[in-house]
């Protein structure tokens, strides 16, 4: 491993814990929003991560069988960004603009699929991943440094 190989996979887990929380961020901004430019209500937003895994790796871990690549790990990045189609809460509001005009669901209004409970945890988690990278990132410039106080004297 080289030297700036610990902060480089650090940074990666930086950048996507920074889009995961501006995703979040945005699934609660839109948590009462009835009405979208692509119509109906706000749909939340995830975020899917995989790991960026080395072309060659040289080392592989004994516990996982042979067929999986389980070489040393080039840090995290985003797959895709997936809207979740699921339907949101009903309520009753004949009087809203967006409420339903016929049908069974006559006088109710979808309201975006957003639990803020949830997002929250989430966006404390993020958050929390965020922290431990840039903690990460510290810790491996304080090695280096001391490396350094050790190779002058």
């Amino acid at each position: 491993m080289g030297m700036f190989t610990t902060i480089n996979i650090a940074a990666t887990g930086l950048s996507v814990e920074r889009l995961r929380t501006d995703v979040i961020s945005n699934n609660i901004a839109n948590a009462s929003t009835t009405r979208t430019p692509e119509g109906g209500p706000f749909k939340k937003s995830t975020v899917i991560i995989e790991p960026v895994a080395s072309q060659h790796p040289v080392w592989r871990s004994p516990f996982v069988s042979e067929d999986q690549d389980n070489g040393p790990g080039k840090g995290v990045r985003v797959r895709e960004i997936v809207k979740d189609t699921s339907k949101g809460r009903m309520v009753f509001d004949p009087t809203n603009p967006d409420a339903i005009k016929s049908g069974p669901d006559k006088g109710y209004v979808e309201y975006p699929n957003v639990n803020i409970v949830n997002e929250m945890v989430n966006l404390i988690s993020a958050s929390r991943a965020y922290e431990a990278n840039s903690t990460v990132i510290q810790g491996a410039k304080d090695m280096f440094s001391a490396a350094l106080e050790i190779g002058r004297n």
